[in-house]
């Protein structure tokens, strides 16, 4: 049975007013991945998503580089702790 892990990532640049939460929903969700994406106020995309390590990989790979018009400078990549968040049961963005 696959592992089921955790991650945060914190994205940075050009990535608030360029579709980045709702592409980022529909990759996620098309990984079958679930958790969030949210807009923060420094400008920054925050997105936290549970899923398989494949899963959470391409979507890594995803959000180096967005949707068209976003210009990523950043990903940060945080693990957090699976459990807190098995709750969740689809992708949403806030």
């Amino acid at each position: 049975m696959p592992r089921v892990l955790c991650r945060s990532y914190t994205i940075s640049g050009r990535v608030q007013g360029v579709f980045f939460r709702a592409s980022t929903a529909r990759e996620a969700t098309h990984l079958k991945l679930v958790g969030w994406a949210k807009n923060l106020p420094n400008g920054d995309v925050e997105v936290l998503a549970r899923g398989e390590f494949g899963q959470l990989a391409d979507l890594e790979r995803w959000l180096a580089t967005g949707p068209p018009m976003a210009d990523v400078d950043s990903v940060e990549v945080r693990p957090e702790d699976t459990e807190k968040f098995q709750h969740l049961t689809d992708f949403q963005t806030g």
